[in-house]
């Protein structure tokens, strides 16, 4: 971005995408490729697939290798394409992170083994087994609400010594903490949209975002002001975005439904399909949806 930037490498704008749906259920690799195409058209120079918003948890190995490489086709000349491989079996990670690396991948997202909340050996040992599966430069994904488990700093300590392990995106949102992670050599990416511009304030590299999926300008905008030292600008952008965040990210059926639905108001996806135990967003929660990225001049 410019030369005041950190380190960031993965880029810096990058959102978590969806995975588009037919009607029968089935994967759409021509929908999903429209997606990545769409986002990196509109400020990306990253994209990360089957991660939470990509709904990996209801996808297939297979199925996680199509939408890799249909995003690779898409998209892999002009951005970054990172592949969630985070699962809670580390057999079923391995698996993944040598398929994306076969793919090629430029990267890989690990998020800590949710639901059996592992000792904090065990989730270094489940790091150390997957990142040593490939050669693929390793994001970990430190997100309690979802897991049950935080990164402690002790596992951090240790993870940042396995050569491929670089960077993290955080969802936890302790600023201070995070500066002690970044001291110890990780590149450090706000997995938050509302945390990201204090992240920003406090060393990180860029975001994952999810509300990229519509405002993918506007935050890679954003970046470009705080980077170049015009924090005023960039305050502006966030407090312009703070209704559409608060559309997508502040409800409850949000994430993969909100993202869904929103390309579809874009014009970029002809539908909102998700699949059980998520249910698509109704009428009345568009048209809340609607109002709010209105209300950021986003639609």
């Amino acid at each position: 971005m410019t030369s005041a930037s950190p380190a960031a490498p993965f880029g810096h704008m990058l959102t978590a995408m969806a995975t588009a749906f037919k009607d029968d259920g089935s994967v759409d690799l021509e929908g999903t490729a429209a997606i990545a195409a769409h986002l990196v058209a509109h400020g990306h120079d990253g994209v990360v697939v089957s991660g939470t918003t990509g709904e990996s948890p209801t996808t297939t190995v297979a199925e996680d290798g199509q939408i890799l490489a249909a995003v690779k086709d898409a998209v892999g000349g002009r951005a970054q394409v990172v592949a969630g491989v985070g699962t809670n079996a580390t057999a079923h990670s391995v698996e993944l992170a040598r398929q994306a690396e076969k793919i090629g991948a430029d990267g890989v997202l690990l998020v800590t083994p949710y639901y059996n909340k592992p000792s904090q050996g065990g989730v270094l040992h489940h790091f150390r087994t997957v990142a040593e599966a490939s050669n693929v430069p390793v994001m970990l994904y430190d997100v309690p609400g979802r897991t049950g488990t935080a990164i402690s700093l002790e596992t951090y300590e240790r993870a940042i010594e396995i050569e491929t392990v670089i960077a993290v995106k955080d969802a936890v949102g302790d600023f201070a903490r995070g500066v002690n992670v970044m001291q110890m050599g990780y590149a450090l990416y706000s997995g938050d949209d509302v945390s990201t511009l204090g992240w920003l304030a406090h060393g990180a590299s860029g975001v994952v975002s999810v509300l990229g999926h519509a405002a993918g300008d506007e935050i890679a905008g954003m970046l470009h002001s705080f980077f170049a030292g015009d924090q005023t600008a960039a305050l502006a952008t966030f407090t312009r975005l703070l209704p559409a965040v608060d559309a997508v990210m502040g409800v409850p059926n949000y994430g993969a439904t909100t993202a869904k639905a929103a390309l579809q108001l874009l014009g970029v996806l002809n539908n909102r399909n998700v699949r059980a135990p998520l249910v698509p967003l109704d009428d009345d929660e568009v048209a809340a949806l609607r109002t709010g990225l209105a209300a950021s001049g986003l639609i």
